[in-house]
């Protein structure tokens, strides 16, 4: 079966960076077609979001929409092209999940009704895709799925070898692509873990997101065929359901998201020593913001890129786990979903940032994909350093700092301890006064960050 370019269904509109409010990280693009209707519930219209490149230069991305997947050629970033739509088994779809392994992409929804597990051969492109698997037999519907090495883990299972018991998560054998082998269900060897929702793996590593009940660190034994719990945190600082996570590249902190209820914190954890993991901090996109992360994803080892419920795509340099520090953001959604029927459940859904040319690729759920040039919240671009004065210091009652050098300054403050602590600052045109009355005695951080993108830090003190 073959899915034809079907520009006759497109509407491409390169819409003026004007409209979205950003730091950093500048829109190449937008793709939205105009004929995909919203769900119902939620008034969704795109969901998941993933990147291939077929090693020759070509550049794809890979979009979920209520209706099916698209694919658009991504390789000039500010003309996307649709090359290939697969229509979904079920229509009005809320989740779509999309993953690739080899040349092979597989699409997973958690929607009722006639739903199947489709997967495409990709290297027709930009031509066409070839379906090679569209039925229920292996599975019915998935949450989630992620894919490690030659294999591939679901979330949430349900339908086809697993009948009528749904399975909490589940890991595959693809070295054939096409034909996915179940190998274990989690249940076989943890029965109490009722469901997780997502996991991210690497090196058969399980970092299991399992909604009320926490997350899981497993290790998948190949030899054996089966799971083996090595670590958990199942209590934190504002916990709740427990979504999706990411891990820096030298797998020493792990950065997860609480979806429900809305507006709960980011979490960072301390995870170098599995007989010792730590919670470290939470933090959020603005000081102010009700919004919800979503889904965080790990580029260039240390910097933590999310896909924000209302709030867009966040930046976050992590390599202090104590202290995360916000680096960019692109609002992909400025009326945070007014006039839907759950606005907290509107905007960014995902990322994606592993294309060779680095390019982020955003799927928004009312507003389509962008595609973000985000070189300098991640540290590719070097901005100005000013150099930042502040007075008294050591402080008692009040603190002033010198903003000469600062066109419409973002100015942040984190205790020893790396939490955002709430500061009032009375702006005037060359300085900022705030009272620090409150504060315990000890040493904080303030964080400045100016409309052009210079970052400076300094540190003060409290004293009593």
């Amino acid at each position: 079966m073959k899915t034809h370019l079907l520009s006759a269904l497109v509407l491409f509109t390169q819409l003026l960076h004007a409209q979205f409010n950003s730091q950093n990280i500048t829109m190449l693009s937008n793709y939205d077609d105009s004929t995909i209707a919203a769900e119902p519930a939620l008034g969704i219209r795109y969901n998941g979001i993933w990147g291939w490149s077929d090693g020759n230069g070509h550049e794809y991305a890979c979009i979920g929409a209520s209706n099916g997947v698209h694919i658009i050629e991504v390789t000039n970033p500010t003309t996307p092209q649709l090359r290939a739509f697969i229509p979904g088994c079920v229509t009005n779809a809320i989740w779509r999940e999309l993953k690739t392994y080899s040349h092979y992409l597989y699409m997973v929804s958690d929607d009722g009704g006639p739903n199947c597990f489709q997967i495409a051969d990709l290297s027709y492109l930009p031509d066409s895709v070839h379906i090679v698997h569209q039925a229920d037999t292996i599975i019915r519907t998935s949450h989630t799925i992620f894919v490690d090495k030659n294999r591939l883990y679901c979330g949430g299972v349900r339908g086809g070898v697993f009948s009528t018991i749904p399975a909490a998560m589940a890991v595959f054998d693809i070295s054939n692509p096409a034909t996915p082998v179940l190998l274990r269900k989690l249940s076989d060897d943890y029965p109490g873990i009722s469901y997780v929702h997502d996991m991210y793996v690497r090196n058969d590593t399980v970092y299991a997101s399992a909604a009320y009940q926490g997350m899981h660190i497993y290790r998948f034994d190949t030899l054996t065929n089966t799971f083996n719990q090595i670590a958990s945190l199942t209590q934190y600082p504002a916990s709740g359901y427990n979504h999706s996570s990411a891990i820096t590249g030298d797998g020493n902190t792990l950065i997860f998201a609480d979806e429900v209820p809305t507006g709960l914190p980011l979490k960072s954890v301390d995870i170098s020593d599995f007989q010792n993991v730590t919670w470290k901090t939470n933090f959020t996109s603005t000081l102010t913001s009700t919004a919800t992360p979503h889904n965080p994803f790990m580029k260039y080892n240390h910097y933590c890129i999310v896909g924000y419920y209302q709030d867009g795509v966040q930046i976050f340099d992590v390599s202090n786990a104590s202290m995360p520090i916000r680096t960019g953001f692109f609002d992909t959604n400025p009326t945070d979903g007014a006039g839907l029927p759950n606005p907290n459940y509107s905007g960014c859904w995902g990322v994606y940032v592993d294309l060779p040319s680095n390019i982020i690729l955003a799927s928004d759920m009312q507003n389509g994909l962008f595609v973000l040039n985000a070189n300098t919240a991640l540290g590719q671009i070097k901005t100005e350093t000013k150099s930042l004065h502040l007075y008294p210091n050591p402080a008692n009652n009040t603190i002033t700092i010198n903003l000469a050098n600062y066109m419409k300054p973002e100015i942040k403050v984190y205790d020893c301890q790396g939490k955002l602590v709430a500061i009032n600052f009375d702006t005037l045109t060359n300085k900022a006064t705030a009272n620090i009355g409150h504060l315990p005695a000890g040493i904080y951080n303030i964080i400045i960050t100016d409309n052009k993108g210079a970052i400076t830090s300094a540190r003060f003190q409290v004293a009593r």
